[in-house]
């Protein structure tokens, strides 16, 4: 059974920096395309980043030069690192697989950018 657990949300002001972390089990990231997603209060899940097994990198436009996605293959964890941080990055995130695995959703990790 896979489970992906989000951590490292938090509540910062604008223009601060924050570093998510996404560890898994039952499945192994480093041959997997993974990704970072986040929903904001009444509006669609997004994607914002991925990473595939080639370590090549896609991000949304709103977050290109601000986010940084990557891994750590010895502890199959997946991280988001954001700088710049803005109230509209307001959000929970998730990991998943890229394309997601409706399984696959955890519980997320809630940041909170305030202005």
């Amino acid at each position: 059974q896979v489970h992906l657990v989000e951590s490292g949300g938090g509540l910062v002001q604008a223009g601060g920096s924050l570093t998510l972390s996404c560890a898994a089990s039952g499945t192994i990231v480093s041959i997997r395309a993974m990704g970072w997603y986040r929903q904001a209060p009444g509006k669609q899940r997004e994607l914002v980043a991925v990473l595939t097994i080639g370590y090549s990198t896609t991000y949304a436009d709103s977050v290109k030069g601000r986010f940084t996605i990557s891994r750590n293959n010895a502890k199959n964890t997946v991280y988001l690192q954001m700088n710049s941080l803005k109230p509209e990055d307001t959000a929970v995130y998730y990991c998943n697989e890229a394309p997601p695995l409706n399984d696959y959703w955890g519980q997320g990790t809630q940041v909170t950018v305030s202005s």
